[in-house]
């Protein structure tokens, strides 16, 4: 009887121990997912049709326009500045030769050329991506100037800066020199 005892025992212990190791292994249903956050910057650059604008012979009673049109390439907004930089040179009698700035209907500037104050900033506005503005400048030798002006020159550059709207910290600057003579 021990024997028969023996042979339901040991399958016995063997199927409490396989139960409990089922039990005990926690086998339940599971899922897992996973997502990524990818982050990237804008940006803030413009592009300029014109970079260098000269005007050659000039003489009294000339009105002479030229324009530049900024484009705004970045992938933000931003608002655009203009402004005067230092260094230029004006050889003619100053208040012979003026310089005037429109952009459409406003008025930015209009006084000697090389007269805006250094470092003066003349708002433009906003600019959507994709978005372009346009300013006019027209350089004017008087009609009551002399030989004194004969074969003077004048040069002055212009800082277009783009910053991102809202105050952040991109911002983009190209420069145009004017050359007259």
């Amino acid at each position: 009887m021990a024997a028969i005892r023996r042979k339901v025992l040991v399958p016995l212990a063997t199927l409490v121990v396989a139960g409990s190791v089922a039990v005990g292994s926690g086998a339940s249903f599971t899922s897992t997912t996973a997502s990524t956050t990818a982050v990237s910057s804008g940006s803030v650059t413009h592009a300029n049709n014109v970079s260098n604008m000269t005007i050659g012979n000039i003489k009294d009673d000339d009105v002479i326009t030229g324009s530049v049109t900024i484009t705004n390439t970045g992938t933000l907004p931003s608002t655009l500045t203009l402004a005067e930089t230092t260094g230029g040179t004006n050889n003619f009698i100053a208040s012979d030769l003026k310089l005037k700035l429109t952009q459409g209907t406003t008025e930015l500037y209009n006084g000697t050329f090389g007269g805006l104050v250094d470092g003066t900033k003349l708002a433009l506005g906003a600019l959507q991506p994709g978005g372009s503005t346009t300013v006019v400048f027209t350089v004017t030798l008087d009609e009551t100037t002399d030989n004194t002006n004969e074969g003077k020159s004048a040069s002055q550059s212009f800082q277009w800066v783009s910053t991102q709207e809202a105050g952040g910290p991109f911002s983009f600057v190209s420069s145009l020199p004017i050359v007259g003579n």
